[in-house]
């Protein structure tokens, strides 16, 4: 994932900054328990495609 690239992007629905889960190969968002899928070196950030966080993985997040 480029640097450049992960800097700007922000969650689509909140707007919040996005945390790089390279061994998962998706963008994060904590404030809405998302994560958005990396897909060919290509974020997508549909709300509809991005799968909700298990309550253990955002937990582990607020530590």
């Amino acid at each position: 994932m480029d640097k450049k690239l992960l800097d700007i992007l922000a969650c689509p629905l909140c707007k919040s900054p996005l945390i790089y889960d390279k061994d998962k190969q998706e963008l994060i968002c904590k404030a809405d328990n998302l994560a958005f899928p990396i897909r060919d070196d290509i974020p997508v950030m549909l709300e509809d495609e991005a799968r909700q966080l298990s309550f253990d993985e955002a937990d582990a997040l607020r530590k």
